[in-house]
């Protein structure tokens, strides 16, 4: 292909993006790895504009919350993990009530309201326990955010309690929970899926359950894990497949608020061992992940930044890249520190990177609405 044609292909498909006409697996591609990183990001701002309202396009959304792990014990042993421990591991442990009521303190102290609670599938714990422990956080704090466990755990729960995805989200709303984390999506790509999270839900599951949690409109997130096993046409698939369940939402339903892609970090995972060495996805990989999302996904209207695994200053450069959102301080992060990611910001610190970027720092709630 001559450079005029070239051109004229990645021009015609970022029009095509900017009408928030579907691009395919195929154009998403072509995008990434043939268009300039600077068009990528100037179409994905604007791109990013067209979710906002006039008076909130300079401001950037962040949010205290916490992320408090249920139990480290978990029977899937995932492949990128180095957090989870089996049942007998001298090293596995169950988070007590009083340990909750510790941490939750502590958030709400700094003005945080939302508890990202996780812990992947502890065989001992079945739909009761979930149940309980819901009603006890609500009980002790009734003004608590409970963005909690995920696809995989309520595929697990619904096969060990015989009900259905809709019938355990249900029960689980009903006993406290608000929003559905993006958890355990890695690439929705079952090839993938095989590799790295064998044990986990296929690709269908995922995309199934988190179908049923818009039918009953509770807020979800979707996420990418990317960087490893899958190929560049197995993370456009993955975004078509996100597309495509968010346009089968009922018409009163958010559906997925916001896209979170971050990179796989490998130290001393069992996937490195077996498939690697893996190189960290540069920066530029990074934005251009950024930017081809905005672009490809027409119906998600948010999009965030992961600085925990990237680092501030790239997280920087992907608000002017197509993200509108900073995330969280996240207090108490584990699962992805313990594999290789090693940055952090305080309160403080996070309004400052926003401002430096030149936007202005709102803090948000869970479903991405502006507050006090």
């Amino acid at each position: 292909m001559n450079l005029f044609k070239l051109k004229m292909n990645i021009e015609n498909l970022l029009e095509k993006a900017l009408k928030l006409e579907p691009l395919s697996a195929e154009e998403g591609e072509f995008l990434f790895k043939k268009a300039p990183i600077t068009e990528l990001s100037f179409y994905a701002n604007e791109i990013k504009n067209k979710f906002r309202k006039p008076e909130d396009q300079n401001k950037v959304g962040w949010i205290i919350d916490r992320n408090i792990n249920l139990s480290n014990i978990c029977v899937t042993r995932c492949k990128f993990c180095n957090f989870s421990r089996s049942k007998n591991s001298p090293e596995a442990y169950v988070t007590s009530m009083e340990d909750y009521r510790k941490k939750v303190d502590e958030l709400f102290r700094v003005g945080g309201r939302q508890v990202l609670l996780q812990g992947g599938m502890n065989p001992d714990f079945g739909l009761d326990f979930y149940i309980n422990l819901f009603k006890d956080l609500k009980h002790n704090f009734p003004n608590i955010v409970l963005h909690a466990l995920g696809p995989a755990e309520i595929c697990y729960l619904s096969k060990t309690s015989n009900k259905t995805y809709r019938e355990v989200l249900e029960i689980l709303h009903n006993a406290g929970l608000d929003s559905l984390p993006g958890a355990g999506a890695e690439i929705l790509v079952d090839r993938v899926r095989k590799i790295v999270s064998p044990a986990k839900c296929s690709s269908e599951e995922w995309l199934e359950v988190m179908h049923q949690a818009h039918v009953l409109n509770l807020a979800t997130s979707a996420t990418m894990m990317f960087g490893h096993v899958e190929t560049i046409y197995e993370r456009m698939q993955h975004l078509v497949a996100l597309r495509e369940t968010q346009l089968r939402k009922p018409n009163y339903s958010d559906g997925f608020i916001t896209f979170i892609p971050w990179p796989f970090c490998s130290d001393g995972t069992r996937l490195d061992k077996e498939f690697g060495p893996f190189a960290r996805v540069s920066g530029e990989e990074y934005i251009r992940i950024i930017a081809v999302s905005r672009l490809m996904l027409n119906n998600i209207p948010n999009i965030q930044a992961s600085w925990l695994t990237v680092g501030k200053e790239i997280a920087q450069i992907c608000l002017h890249s197509g993200a509108n959102d900073f995330g969280s301080i996240m207090m108490e992060e584990h699962v992805v520190s313990s594999a290789g990611a090693n940055y952090s910001l305080d309160q403080n610190e996070m309004v400052v990177a926003i401002k430096e970027a030149g936007f202005i720092p709102v803090m948000r709630d869970s479903r991405y609405r502006f507050v006090e």
